[in-house]
C-alpha cells in the first residue's frame, strides 16, 4: 500500500484534556518509524459533527465527558453508522485489507451500548486514579496485552461502567472480555469490564492506554490541577497518583505496550494483505 491513513476521532466535545495530546503523540511516533509511511487526520466528532469515511485504514476514537447513552445529538447517528460500516466492511471476504478500530473510555462505552455487549450505567461514585487491570482467560491470550503483567496498571477516569455482559451476544459477535477492574472484597458490586476485543480488528478499553506518564505528571503538578485533585479526592489519592506515574512498571509500561502494539499489528495486517494481492 502507498501509505497508511489514520483517523483520530476527538470525542472530548471541546473540553480541555490530556487524552488527545497523548493519542496524537503515540500516532506520530508510530508514523515516524522506519518502514512506516502514513498520515493522520483529527475529526472533531461532537463539536463539529465530523466523522471520517472508510478511506482511512486505522481509526482511534478517544474518551470524552458526559453520559454515553445516546440522547439524540446530531453526531451520534453518523458515529454509530461508522461503527457499523467498519464492522460490515471487515466481514466481506473479498476485502483483504481490513479496517482497524480502537475505542477508548467514552467511545468504548458507546460501542458496548450499540453492540449490546452489556449494561452501561452510572457508578456510585467517580473512578479516578491509577488502578490494576486484571486479565481474564481471554486477556491472558490477547496479543496486545502480551508485554504486560497480570495485573497491569492504567489510568481510569469515569462516571459510568459496563457490567452484566450478555454471554449470548458476546458469542454472536465473537467478542471477548479481556480484563476487569480490581476486586473489592468489602463491596458487594459486580466488577466492571475494562477491555473487550469486539472482533479481530476492533479493540476497546474502558481505561486510558494513551496516558503519558511524564506529561500527566507535569499536568498534575500544576497548582490548579493539584489543588483540584486534593479537594475532590484527597491528598492521599494525589500522592498515590504521582507515585504511580513515576513508577516505570505502571503507566509507562502500559503506554508503551497497548496503542503501539495495536498500531503495529494493524499495519502488519494491511501490508501483508497488499503483498498477497500483488
Amino acid at each position: 500500500m502507498e501509505r497508511i491513513k489514520i483517523a483520530i476521532l476527538d470525542m472530548y466535545d471541546g473540553y480541555a484534556n490530556e487524552g488527545m495530546r497523548c493519542i496524537k503523540a503515540l500516532v506520530g511516533q508510530f508514523l515516524a518509524q522506519e518502514g512506516i509511511v502514513g498520515t493522520y487526520d483529527v475529526f472533531d466528532v461532537r463539536q463539529k459533527n465530523e466523522v471520517p469515511d472508510l478511506s482511512y485504514d486505522i481509526f482511534i476514537s478517544s474518551g470524552g465527558p458526559g453520559n454515553p447513552v445516546p440522547s439524540g445529538e446530531p453526531w451520534e447517528k453518523p458515529f454509530f453508522m461508522l461503527l457499523d460500516q467498519i464492522w460490515q466492511y471487515n466481514r466481506q471476504p473479498h476485502r483483504p485489507q481490513k479496517k482497524h478500530l480502537m475505542l477508548i473510555c467514552h467511545s468504548f462505552q458507546m460501542a458496548c451500548i450499540h453492540w449490546e455487549i452489556g449494561l452501561v450505567c452510572k457508578r456510585r461514585k467517580t473512578s479516578f486514579g491509577i488502578f490494576p487491570m486484571h486479565k481474564t482467560h481471554f486477556g491472558l491470550q490477547e496479543p496486545i496485552f502480551k508485554e504486560l503483567p497480570d495485573p497491569f496498571y492504567a489510568v481510569d477516569s469515569r462516571d459510568f461502567q459496563v457490567i452484566k455482559t450478555d454471554p449470548k451476544q458476546l458469542e454472536r459477535l465473537g467478542a471477548k472480555v479481556l480484563c476487569i477492574e480490581k476486586e473489592r472484597l468489602h463491596i458487594d458490586l459486580e466488577r466492571a469490564v475494562m477491555a473487550v476485543r469486539f472482533s479481530r480488528e476492533i479493540f476497546g478499553t474502558q481505561f486510558h492506554p494513551e496516558a503519558d506518564a511524564e506529561g500527566m505528571l507535569r499536568h498534575f503538578q500544576k497548582d490548579e490541577k493539584r489543588e483540584g485533585i486534593i479537594k475532590n479526592y484527597g491528598e492521599a489519592k494525589y500522592n498515590s497518583m504521582v507515585d504511580s506515574l513515576q513508577d516505570p512498571e505502571k503507566i509507562m509500561r502500559t503506554e508503551a505496550a497497548i496503542i503501539p502494539t495495536f498500531l503495529g499489528r494493524a499495519a502488519e495486517q494491511l501490508m501483508s494483505a497488499v503483498a498477497v494481492v500483488s
